[in-house]
């Protein structure tokens, strides 16, 4: 909400495709620095995690916002759209922590960077074909999935 405050809204220019690829940057980043241990700009992976959740959010208002809409939004209705999709999602997590016994408390943080990219890459093929899905979940579930593996990965490494 301060960058909205800061920038106005936008991202709202940005097509679906373009907030993929924003998340991808993010997620290939933390991937690198989990794999080569130093970072050569002072930004550490928690600020990636906290703009994978961020981005996500966005995407969802996005797919949700007519076309016809303006791109500068009032700061209060930005902040009621992202509290729903974070409350929607907040809700898909603990309703998927029930049915797999939190098991992500047990794995290891670059197993979260691996699924949140896994889910990139569908989003990506689903994006590249139009949206069409023969059996799988279209990409908002991707969306919020890759929202609640960036959020364990806050958790794990000790995010309040």
């Amino acid at each position: 909400m301060k960058k909205t405050r800061d920038y106005g809204t936008a991202w709202r220019i940005l097509r679906p495709e373009s907030i993929t690829d924003q998340i991808f940057i993010k997620a290939q980043r933390i991937r690198t620095l989990e794999e080569k241990k130093v970072a050569k700009i002072n930004e550490d992976i928690t600020g990636e995690y906290i703009g994978i959740v961020n981005y996500c959010i966005i995407a969802m208002m996005q797919l949700d916002i007519k076309p016809e809409t303006p791109f500068e939004l009032e700061a209060g209705h930005v902040e009621r759209l992202f509290d729903e999709k974070a409350n929607e999602t907040k809700e898909l997590m603990f309703a998927k922590n029930h049915d797999y016994g939190e098991a992500w408390r047990d794995m290891r943080i670059s197993s979260l960077t691996d699924l949140i990219l896994m889910k990139l890459l569908r989003v990506k093929q689903i994006e590249d074909n139009k949206g069409q899905t023969l059996a799988s979940e279209g990409v908002k579930a991707n969306y919020q999935d890759m929202l609640n593996y960036a959020v364990f990965a806050l958790i794990k490494l000790g995010v309040k």
